[in-house]
């Protein structure tokens, strides 16, 4: 049954790819029909939907998609085929000889691949497919075109900026109501707009792009996170590392990042007449300190964390919120082993890593298990073990995973572990990764039990990925309603009157004293006001506080989610929040 499953679930994802191909050429052939000068670039699919980049006599505006979507159903209902063709070269280059960016991919082709194109009307692209056969296996009623963007060609910021529509199509009208309505809710979670109306982070020019601000609520969540992190860390037998922000070229030359990472680097700056770059990375920092002394095998296994921010210079097309930036903290870890402890690192570390995902209440997770490329450094024997001990982990925890053979970086293989959000989206975190090339570059031994000097296994644990992204995950995972342990304001005081002002200020004092984060809400607004503001940031608790309250040392309960609870005693409140915050409790 699971085969059969498996089968069908091929079947309608390859049909899906069909529908969303077919539907991005019937919107080239739409554009093309408004704007008969256009120049076309590239169209795939994408996930859920579809995207076509174009350079155009004038800027789109949003009311301009509905034309769009006009002239798409038209050319559907027009009961068109789509019929491929194989060409040669010199004919390809004729057909687009007034398209400059289908002249240039065209360039690029291997001399041996087969040019394909694909023709529906009087659209013709370059293009592999597949499609549907006929248009009118396109329901006009099952596509939407969403937005619009800017897309530097070949993302390249130097080359020119395109205006890209993506698009949406499903293979029926109610498929498409639930991605709409899936939409909706994204928008509702984006932590760009969730961490404006909550306060938690901006981003300014002044320090450039991709640099991000924590105001002090987002710097209270990051406290928090940090502070789980450093414990849990200590727990598991790694010991805390701090390096500096530059490193000498030396360094960056024998790990190899000038040669094949420059571009992603800042440019160096000279003292005392040598060039130093912002790290990338810690890795080498880390080597440098396990270099210090001389290692015997006694010593082994050294797991060393770090919380290291790096910067890398990452083009401004891709910037994007807390996603992808250009400075940010990496919870970085490093274990140098020795080969016959590696499979037991490999196993407690996976199983930490879980551990940790799990407090930050995600449970859905798949592993990526990537094997050896064609190109590679280390002996064969030593993948070998490294695969093997990776796999070994993965099967220890019943995880689900996928093989993705010869997807292993040169220097190793790796696990990553991609986690699921309340959406069921999948986000790429944590990445297990061996390094054979780094431990030979920086000449790492360790004196073994035969009095020999030997490599010590390296593997790179990156967890969270950086506190950045994990940051903008979480927003959107929890929708801002963060669990109580991380809310920024766990508990909001409430006067019903001027008159019990101190009794609020009086229970939030002992709150704080008490390690919880809260505040009292002393403004001259209504109660009413009061109450619908801090619904509004999420804050788990409100505690509404009159007469009766002050009175009886109690408290009135008003909980983000549910009914108010009036009349509990003030000491069972603080009992309960503390239990909240223990288990990590969302509310």
């Amino acid at each position: 049954m699971a085969d059969e499953a498996q089968k069908e679930k091929l079947s309608r994802d390859d049909q899906l790819y069909r529908i969303r191909h077919s539907t991005a050429h019937v919107m080239a052939e739409a554009v093309l029909r408004m704007f008969p000068d256009a120049k076309i670039a590239i169209g795939p699919p994408i996930e859920n939907g579809f995207y076509y980049d174009f350079d155009l006599p004038r800027h789109l505006a949003p009311e301009d998609l509905e034309t769009i979507e006009g002239l798409m159903r038209d050319i559907v209902s027009e009961d068109h085929a789509f019929s491929r063709e194989v060409v040669d070269r010199a004919r390809a280059t004729e057909l687009f000889a007034d398209q400059e960016y289908k002249l240039e991919i065209l360039r690029d082709l291997p001399p041996d691949e087969e040019i394909s194109i694909y023709t529906v009307d009087t659209f013709t692209d370059l293009c592999r497919g597949p499609h549907v056969e006929n248009t009118k296996q396109l329901n006009p009623k099952s596509f939407k075109l969403l937005s619009i963007a800017g897309a530097y060609w070949r993302g390249d910021e130097k080359r020119p900026m395109l205006q890209r529509i993506y698009g949406t199509a499903w293979d029926q009208p109610k498929a498409l109501r639930q991605h709409l309505e899936w939409l909706k809710e994204v928008e509702k979670r984006d932590h760009r707009r969730l961490g404006k109306e909550l306060d938690l982070f901006s981003v300014h020019e002044e320090a450039g792009p991709g640099m991000i601000y924590w105001h002090p609520k987002g710097g209270r969540i990051r406290e928090a996170i940090e502070d789980y992190w450093r414990g849990a860390h200590r727990r598991d037998g790694y010991e805390v590392l701090y390096t500096p922000h530059i490193g000498k070229s030396w360094l960056w030359e024998t790990s190899g990042h000038l040669d094949f990472y420059s571009e992603s680097m800042y440019p160096a700056i000279e003292m005392d007449k040598a060039d130093y770059y912002a790290k990338p990375m810690n890795c080498p920092f880390h080597i440098m300190i396990y270099k210090t002394g001389l290692r015997s095998y006694r010593e082994l296994p050294l797991r060393w964390a770090e919380l290291g921010t790096v910067y890398r210079y990452e083009k401004s097309g891709v910037l994007h919120g807390l996603m992808r930036v250009r400075g940010f903290t990496q919870d970085d870890a490093h274990i140098f082993c020795t080969p016959d402890q590696v499979e037991d690192e490999i196993l407690e570390v996976l199983r930490f890593s879980l551990r940790i995902w799990e407090a930050f209440g995600f449970t859905n997770l798949k592993a990526y298990l990537a094997t050896k490329p064609e190109k590679a450094v280390g002996s064969d024997e030593d993948w070998e073990r490294a695969v093997v001990s990776l796999k070994k982990a993965i099967d220890a925890e019943g995880l689900e995973y996928e093989m993705d053979e010869g997807g292993g970086a040169f220097y190793g293989p790796k696990i990553d572990l991609k986690i699921h959000d309340a959406l069921g989206r999948e986000w790429q975190m944590s990445t297990i990764q061996f390094d054979f090339n780094l431990p030979e570059r920086f000449d790492m031994t360790f004196v073994d039990s035969d009095g020999q000097e030997k490599r010590p296994f390296m593997v790179h644990r990156a967890l969270l990925g950086s506190l950045e992204r994990f940051f903008g995950v979480l927003i959107e995972h929890y929708g801002g309603a963060f669990p109580v342990w991380l809310a920024p304001v766990q508990v909001v005081t409430i006067p019903v009157a001027p008159a019990f002002n101190d009794y609020a200020a009086a229970i939030a004092a002992e709150l704080t004293a008490a390690g919880f984060r809260a505040e009292p809400d002393l403004s001259d607004s209504r109660m009413g006001a009061k109450i619908r503001h801090h619904q509004a940031q999420k804050v788990p608790y409100m505690l509404i506080l009159g007469e009766k309250e002050q009175e009886a040392g109690a408290v009135s309960i008003r909980p983000r989610t549910g009914e108010q609870v009036n009349g509990v005693p003030k000491d069972e409140f603080f009992a309960m929040l503390t239990d909240k915050v223990k288990t990590r409790a969302e509310i």
